[in-house]
């Protein structure tokens, strides 16, 4: 028989046979009615979950979603378009219609499962909220046209429509997105699921219809042939192992009777004596990892072989990691010794080659930096092999900095086979996996730590494997001691260099500079004077007004006062529309100078006694430091003088 076979064998007779077939072709029935029924039972719980909890969510969540974009849209035209009735009437019902909207979502989220989505409805409502709030402000501060007119309050209108509303919905109507989407797919998965139960109860009943009707045909045909086979193949082991032969495995299934046991036991024995001559044949070869199962706990010759097996395994295995450790050491003797290289250079040669030698799949090395007395020691990871360098390149591991900096401050290795989840990954072109190993090996010379190694490997680390790593560890301490002291003395001799040539530059970098500050007070005090006569001119050949950014008048010169027959403290403090002749050319003035647009025009200004004096007007707004319009310069040039 096969070895493959049972090694519990139920022997029945015929008889027992023949009503067993019955017993089984009933169960089967039962069986399968029992699936029936469990499975409709989930299809209708499916189904049932779909009407009660996702299709409401996904209409409640999706009325807030509308809810939300609307709000967002008429808060704009709230700011924007002042005229705009129908819509702030439409804001105003959404604030009243809001608190519905919200219990209903309240009330659908406690049959959720998820706790996150509980938690992120809970936190959209918030927000909302607060969003709803910030609205308030500004329906409450833009309520006349007079306010929209108003500079500082249409300004702050705009910072809380930018600041805490536009923002903020973003954030909300993402979430409530996500929210649907989940939903959605939760949904779309139920109904797949009702449909994959239905096929599977279709398939189900066809299979189960089959199975019966196959076996019962082929049960006929075995149970005719499973009496005469047994004996025939029981006769030809024994003639054959009369000659000294070892019969062919027939791979024949013997019947579980009183016939099938003893074709079992002639098979059993005929099995057994070629597996153990097989075994024994691979020992000679040298195959010391063949497995073999004894007969029986009694079998001697098993059991003797097994024993000469581990006997010549274990001195094999001890001679292989005695010559790799020999080797190793060899090799890494060679790379360290490599004159006039750089720190980091050997840095890469060290981690790359180890990482290698010990079958790791990432390695890294760190180095303890040079440091004042008053700066706290530290170490960097000056080299990597197939390591995300880029989460360690800026950071500094100090004592007891986790199991790095552990290993520091303990001076003694950790070897741990069971790696955190979040610890370190291993990265490959098919993504990323947790290690199973982790080894961290402190580089010790007389007792001062210059670095740790830290290897990580899919594979346990073995004894010799780690004995080899800390043996390796003391030759780098002393390569990375040798190559400091090689690079501080190279350091040194190329700053003072550097130092002479720097007190040179600086020198005549001072010279220069002195001259260049006497010609730039001399350019200045030039540009000064003529800045001043510019001002001067212009003072007496123009009519000049300044105002506050709320146009307001705070300063006129001499000529204004004399053409417009004002005394400049009258004029101080009037609103510049007082002296233009026409209303709505002031309201133009002031839309163009306050968005930073200059404007010149023909206007017509009325004096002190009513009289109309026809003028060319170039007005400027003045900006201070902030960038922000701090006041508004008109320069006025008389046309001609019409007297009404």
């Amino acid at each position: 028989m096969s070895k493959g076979k049972r090694r519990f064998r139920l022997s029945l007779s015929i008889r027992q046979k023949i009503i067993g077939s019955f017993l089984v072709v009933i169960i089967f029935f039962n069986f399968n009615g029992a699936l029936n029924v469990y499975f409709l039972n989930e299809n209708d719980i499916a189904t049932q979950e779909n009407i009660d909890v996702l299709y409401p969510s996904l209409g409640g969540i999706s009325e807030f979603r509308l809810m939300v974009l609307e709000s967002r849209m008429y808060i704009i035209n709230w700011v924007n378009e002042p005229k705009e009735k129908q819509e702030k009437e439409a804001l105003r019902r959404l604030h009243i219609e809001y608190p519905e909207v919200r219990d209903s979502l309240q009330l659908l989220k406690k049959d959720w499962e998820s706790e996150e989505q509980k938690a992120a409805m809970d936190s959209v409502l918030k927000s909302y909220e607060i969003i709803l709030r910030n609205q308030k402000k500004i329906m409450n501060e833009l309520v006349e046209p007079d306010d929209y007119r108003n500079i500082n309050t249409k300004a702050n209108a705009q910072r809380i429509l930018e600041n805490d509303i536009l923002t903020p919905i973003s954030k909300v109507s993402n979430t409530l997105n996500r929210l649907y989407n989940q939903k959605r797919r939760e949904s779309e998965k139920t109904q797949y699921e009702v449909s994959d139960l239905i096929a599977f109860l279709q398939l189900n009943n066809l299979i189960f219809g089959g199975i019966i009707l196959i076996g019962g045909i082929l049960w006929a045909l075995i149970f005719s042939r499973n009496i005469t086979r047994p004996i025939k193949y029981i006769n030809n082991v024994f003639i054959k192992l009369g000659l000294g032969e070892l019969p062919e495995d027939a791979q024949y299934k013997f019947p579980n009777d009183e016939i099938g046991e003893m074709a079992e036991s002639a098979d059993k024995l005929v099995n057994g004596l070629k597996e153990t001559s097989l075994f024994a044949e691979k020992i000679g070869n040298g195959d010391y990892q063949a497995s073999f199962k004894p007969l029986s706990d009694n079998d001697v010759l098993g059991n003797a072989l097994i024993e000469m097996r581990d006997n010549l395994s274990r001195v094999a295995e001890e001679d292989r990691r005695r010559n790799w450790q020999n080797e190793g050491l060899a090799n890494f003797s060679d790379i360290l010794k490599v004159p006039d290289v750089e720190l980091e250079q050997l840095s890469d040669n060290i981690i790359s080659n180890l990482v290698k030698y010990v079958k790791a799949n990432q390695g890294g090395l760190f180095i303890v930096q040079d440091t004042t007395e008053e700066e706290e020691p530290y170490m960097i990871l000056t080299a990597s092999y197939a390591w995300d360098k880029k989460k360690h390149i800026d950071r500094k591991v100090y004592k007891g900095d986790g199991l790095t900096g552990q290993v520091w401050v303990e001076q003694e290795k950790i070897l741990i086979n069971d790696v955190p989840q979040d610890y370190v990954s291993i990265t490959s072109g098919l993504g990323e996996a947790n290690p199973n190993s982790l080894l961290i090996v402190p580089l010790k010379l007389n007792e001062d730590v210059y670095g740790v190694v830290e290897l990580a490997s899919f594979n346990e680390f073995q004894d010799f494997e780690v004995d080899f790593v800390e043996k390796v560890a003391e030759s780098i301490a002393s390569a990375i001691a040798s190559a400091r002291i090689q690079e501080q003395t190279r350091l040194l001799l190329s700053e003072s260099n550097e130092r002479n040539l720097e007190i040179q530059t600086e020198r005549e970098k001072v010279q220069n500079n002195m001259e260049k500050l006497r010609q730039s007070e001399a350019e200045i005090e030039r540009t000064k004077r003529l800045y001043q006569q510019q001002e001067e001119l212009l003072d007496a050949s123009s009519l000049m007004i300044e105002t506050d950014p709320g146009f307001k008048i705070i300063e006129v010169n001499q000529l204004a006062q004399i053409k417009l027959k004002y005394d400049k403290y009258e004029m101080i403090g009037m609103r510049l529309e007082k002296i233009f002749d026409s209303y709505t050319q002031i309201e133009e003035v002031e839309q163009a100078l306050a968005t930073g647009n200059k404007w010149v025009e023909f206007a017509y200004l009325r004096d002190r006694y009513e009289k109309r004096i026809r003028m060319k007007v170039s007005g400027t707004a003045i900006f201070d430091e902030n960038d922000t319009i701090s006041k508004y310069l008109f320069i006025l040039h008389d046309i001609n003088y019409i007297e009404i």
